[in-house]
Parts: C-alpha cells; structure tokens; sequence
C-alpha cells in the first residue's frame, strides 16, 4: 500500500504520451492535469470539445508551458471510435498510457449509436474497441500501461446476463445496468493483463475506482445528490488511485486501486479486492468473446 500518496509522488513523466478520455471534467479532467503536471504530452479525447478547451485552459493554469491535445471522441458511437482511433494513430507513433476513464454514470435507459444498452454500451464495448484498436501503439512503447476506472458499484449489481445485456426482457434499473457495465470493466481489465502476458507484450492492464467523489453532483434523487454534496471527497482525491495505478512503481499488471478509507469511500490509494466474479477467468473469456462480436473486432486470442 502507497501510505499518504499524492500527487507530489508521481514520478517524472517527462516524453511520455497520455490519452485520457473523458477528461473534459471531473475525474478525467484531475487524472490529466496530474499527468501533465508530471511532464506528461496528454492527448484528452472527449465528446464535447467545447468543454474539452475549458479543460485545457484549466490544464495550462495550473501547469503553465504545458501543450495538451484535444481530440474528438464518443465512446457510445463506434464508428467514432475507429475514427479517433486512426486519427491518434496518424499522429503518434506510440503511447506509454492510455486512461480508459470516460462514462455514463447512472443513465436513463437509452441505447447507444450502435444499439447498445448505453452503460455497457459505454463503459465497456467503446474502451475495448479503443484498446485493441490503439494495442499496436501501446505495444511499440515498453513499460505501457492502461488503466481502466472501474467503480465499487460493480458490488451493487445482480451481475452481467449475457443473454440479456440490453434490458430487453428484464427490468431496467440505473444501478444494476451501471454497476454491471463496472463489473465488466473489471472482468475485461483482468482478462486484458492475462492476455497481454500470454503474448509476451510489454503491456500492464491495471484498475482503479475512485470511491464515493463528487464528480456528478446531477445525479441521482435530491437526497443522493445532497450527500454528494455533503460527504463526498473532491474530485482531485478521487483520482488519486488511477494516478497511482497508472503511474507508480511497484504497480503490476491486473492490480485493482482504490481509496483506503472506510469501506473505500475515501482516502489515499491503496490496492484493494473486488467481488469474485470480477476476477473470475471463464466468465471474463465469456465477455470477451461477446464484446468481440459485438465490436467486431479480434484482438489478443486466448
């Protein structure tokens, strides 16, 4: 466990590249300024880019000389997801972190571009077509890693019914459809690090989950969003345990990060355990092969 990290540990990330999605706010916008206040180049891939220069100009106040890099990206579109892709491809010849942090949080039922339950739709099958499609990049830089923000909400949930991920048949609950597209974040991290280290890549896939933050103060009734409010940590804690995934040493491939606080709700990084279907071998090939489908996209065979 990293006792008290801050941001003042982050090692100096001086010539590394960063892509963080969803950075244009919250979470994402406290992950790429601690990167680029590291030395780190960070690309933000977002879906509002007027948003996303707020998110710049704030990166540049607080880190006067740094040049970060927007670019357009909708998780919840896959075409948009091979076209960022091809885009960041053409542009950079590798890349030593990619931050799959980008989500819909607590959503009203709706479907994606592609048809897609939009929870799973964004918080899992976009981040794993963006990885296979960026692999050959993160593969060309050793010592990479991606991070994939993962929640403790993926306890809160029935679980992933491959046979009904969309809610067609079942009834639809905002907490169940988020916390099962979290527990594929989870099965998908793990079964990443697996395959990565079957092939011999020079690739960690680690996890992360920033506790109970203030980073959607809209979401929910009117009591969740005053606890929100009332006793939740700031944005700038909870991305203390994606930093030190992402960035630490000592961290290994299929790590899982989270606060150290009570019930992890709050608190400095600390590595943390997940509930057993998470790390559960078969069920994450399950997923895998079902998210290969539905992508349309192979990458990394058992």
């Amino acid at each position: 466990m990293a006792a008290q990290w801050t941001l003042n540990d982050i090692p100096d990330l001086s010539g590394r590249l960063a892509l963080v999605t969803g950075a244009n706010r919250g979470l994402g916008l406290e992950i790429a300024a601690g990167l680029a206040g590291a030395g780190a180049r960070v690309v933000l891939a977002c879906r509002n880019l007027a948003r996303a220069e707020g998110a710049i100009a704030e990166i540049k106040r607080r880190t006067p000389g740094t040049q970060p890099e927007v670019m357009a990206l909708d998780l919840a579109d896959l075409a948009s997801v091979r076209d960022f892709a091809a885009g960041f491809a053409a542009r950079h010849a590798r890349l030593d972190l990619l931050v799959n942090n980008g989500a819909a949080i607590m959503s009203p039922k709706a479907l994606t571009r592609d048809g897609f339950e939009m929870h799973i739709g964004t918080n899992h099958l976009g981040p794993f077509l963006l990885t296979g499609l960026l692999l050959e990049r993160l593969a060309a830089t050793p010592g990479s890693r991606i991070l994939n923000t993962a929640s403790i909400a993926h306890t809160l949930t029935a679980g992933m019914d491959l046979d009904d991920p969309f809610y067609e048949r079942r009834p639809y609950k905002e907490m169940d459809a988020y916390g099962a597209s979290k527990l594929a974040t989870l099965q998908f991290t793990f079964a990443l690090d697996r395959r990565l280290r079957r092939a011999g890549l020079p690739v960690a896939a680690v996890a992360a989950h920033p506790g109970y933050t203030a980073t959607n103060l809209d979401i929910g009734n009117f009591f969740m969003r005053l606890a929100t409010r009332l006793f939740a940590q700031s944005p700038a804690m909870g991305a203390l345990p994606a930093l030190h995934a992402a960035t630490a040493t000592g961290v290994s491939g299929g790590d899982y990060w989270g606060p150290g606080g009570y019930k992890e709700l709050k608190g400095y990084p600390k590595k943390v355990g997940c509930r057993p279907e998470a790390s559960d071998p078969a069920a994450a090939d399950r997923l895998w092969a079902w998210s290969e489908r539905m992508t349309g996209l192979h990458y990394l065979d058992a």
